[in-house]
């Protein structure tokens, strides 16, 4: 009983926290804030793939309702309520997205000083969620076509970059940018970026050409699934490479300690990732495996953005204002 009455008197000090921390943020607020959106939308990839890997994908067959005279799910002839539980179940995750995108939109505006560039990257969270919904519904009229889910991942991708985006800008000042490593070592980290997403879209092709369709109405792409494997094999091996190469550079520099533990922290993802391929290939592509390389792929995107963002640096972030002083004033 104890315990229960303390979760109790604890709920409304953590909503009165929440609130604050949206309403009258410090920078360590917009900071959280930040990396929350990140963590979310890394988790709706996640959902999303379980869509997909469990046939889920036309649970609910219409949108933006789930069925033709519903919005949540109720008994259907033709769908299985299990998979309509997990469609719907994802789009819920779609609220969760846009309440911590407007937490960011409102903490952003709040912020004193204000800084513009916080503001600009957060109103892109929710632009972003609504441009995801859309695009759902497009997924759902074109029957899951590949080409449409594909692009559904990759807006994913582009949202997270979003995210990582503001929170990096968060912890850092709005200077001019000074590079902490050699302009020929953060150019080949913008190569090595580049090929991580060349490597992303890959992985949608062989996605799009293998088993996991989402409904077995799906249409797949008609590449050779072989073929296709190997092209992404061959980008996982420029990764490593690049990656490789980039690591080899920070320490032969003398790049700060940060940098180059962030180096390593992505190439352990990496091959980490390359075992889980190498092992879902040989066993067929069972789903729990894909579902893995999924959260995989979302993780070592964020390993390579912190990397990037490492490499260069803006001074440190205005003060906070005093609570006690005018924010209007301020602002």
């Amino acid at each position: 009983m104890n315990g229960v009455s303390r979760t109790h008197d604890q709920s409304p000090r953590l909503v009165a926290r929440l609130r604050n921390s949206v309403w009258s943020p410090t920078s360590a607020d917009m900071r959280r804030w930040a990396l929350a959106a990140v963590v979310v939308n890394t988790l709706i990839i996640v959902t999303g793939a379980s869509v997909r890997l469990t046939g889920s994908g036309l649970g609910c067959p219409t949108w933006p309702k789930c069925t033709s005279d519903s919005f949540v799910p109720v008994p259907h002839n033709e769908h299985d309520p299990l998979n309509m539980a997990i469609e719907f179940g994802n789009r819920l995750v779609t609220f969760l997205v846009l309440a911590v995108a407007v937490a960011c939109v409102v903490a952003a505006w709040r912020l004193v000083p204000r800084r513009d560039a916080l503001l600009t990257l957060a109103a892109l969270q929710p632009l972003g969620v609504v441009a995801q919904a859309v695009w759902g519904g497009v997924v759902v009229h074109t029957v899951l076509n590949p080409v449409t889910v594909g692009m559904h991942f990759l807006l994913s991708i582009a949202m997270v970059f979003a995210a990582y985006a503001l929170y990096a800008r968060s912890c850092e000042g709005d200077g001019p940018v000074r590079g902490v490593v050699r302009r020929e070592i953060r150019v080949l980290g913008f190569v090595l970026l580049a090929a991580m997403f060349v490597l992303l879209v890959l992985g949608s092709v062989v996605t799009g050409t293998g088993p996991h369709s989402g409904d077995k109405a799906a249409a797949r792409f008609t590449f050779d699934i072989e073929a296709v494997t190997r092209l992404h094999t061959d980008a996982v091996w420029l990764v490593l490479g690049l990656t490789f190469a980039l690591l080899f550079a920070v320490h032969l520099t003398g790049a700060p300690a940060v940098v180059r533990r962030a180096l390593l922290v992505l190439l352990g993802l990496e091959l980490a990732q390359g075992l889980v391929g190498a092992v879902q290939y040989a066993l067929a592509v069972p789903a729990a495996l894909v579902e893995l390389h999924v959260l995989g792929a979302a993780l070592t995107w964020i390993a390579t953005l912190r990397v990037m963002y490492l490499m260069r640096e803006r001074g440190p972030a205005a003060p906070d204002v005093e609570p006690n002083q005018s924010r209007t004033a301020v602002v």
